[in-house]
């Protein structure tokens, strides 16, 4: 069984869930959170008999409970060598003069708050120890627009871009940063932006074969078994179906 561990957020469903599994296979010791106590408590049920597991509900969007989870970490799950920050959804898919403001502060709490949050709470026990890996979960919104991506595009940006100044930051440090950004994947994410419309999520991948979560857990996995002096900036994957559209143009008359 490996000694490493890693503590993944949003570990109920999608990549969270699939990274749990993958790492678990592997003998990684797990420490797992999310915001659904009974998907929780299957996930651990699950994975306990595989390797040692600790699961807590958590908001990653409330500093406090986050500096409280890490700071009550039992000593054999305190060194975390990986955090996953999963973490994150999409809301809406209205222009941004029609959007809802709610739907753009739980996107900034979540994506970018949290996953400040998490990270300020765990990085200074890896520089501490001089080892450790932040693996953020971007996305490829967080470089390439599209209509009805305003705000979930722009937290992703963010994700991407505090990710490169985690690394200059930690520079003379062993700690690695790694941005993982997927493309279409078929997971809750959309049932969760369009607010369980069952209708307009499978709409999103209809006559299509995207990414899995499951892909993303294998990249994830693979940034994070590198050798030490190896860090892997960032991967942007997708599925063969998606590509990029030509520069829209909208003519008058």
């Amino acid at each position: 069984m490996s000694s490493q561990i890693a503590f993944i957020t949003g570990a109920t469903s999608g990549f969270g869930a699939a990274c749990a599994r993958r790492f678990a296979v592997e003998g990684w010791r797990l420490i797992l959170c999310g915001r659904r106590q009974e998907r929780l408590d299957e996930l651990r049920a699950e994975l306990a008999a595989t390797t040692p597991v600790h699961a807590f509900p958590l908001d990653v969007r409330d500093e406090a409970a986050v500096n409280a989870a890490v700071a009550a970490l039992p000593a054999e799950f305190a060194a975390v060598d990986l955090l996953v920050n999963n973490a994150g959804l999409a809301l809406g898919l209205e222009p941004a003069q029609r959007c809802d403001m709610q739907d753009w502060r739980d996107m900034v709490d979540t994506n970018i708050k949290g996953l400040l949050f998490c990270t300020r709470a765990i990085l200074p026990s890896m520089v501490e120890r001089n080892r450790g890996h932040v693996v953020n979960i971007g996305s490829v919104a967080g470089t390439y627009p599209y209509p009805g991506g305003n705000t979930y595009g722009a937290t992703k940006a963010f994700v991407k871009q505090f990710s490169l100044n985690l690394r200059a930051d930690l520079l003379g440090t062993k700690v690695r940063v790694t941005n993982i950004e997927p493309g279409m994947a078929e997971t809750e994410f959309s049932l969760v932006r369009f607010k369980g419309n069952d209708g307009k999520a499978d709409q999103v991948y209809q006559g299509v074969e995207p990414l899995s979560a499951e892909d993303i857990a294998d990249t994830v996995y693979w940034a994070a078994t590198r050798p030490a002096h190896v860090n892997i900036n960032s991967i942007e994957l997708m599925p063969v179906c998606q590509a990029f559209a030509p520069f829209a143009i909208s003519r008058e008359g």
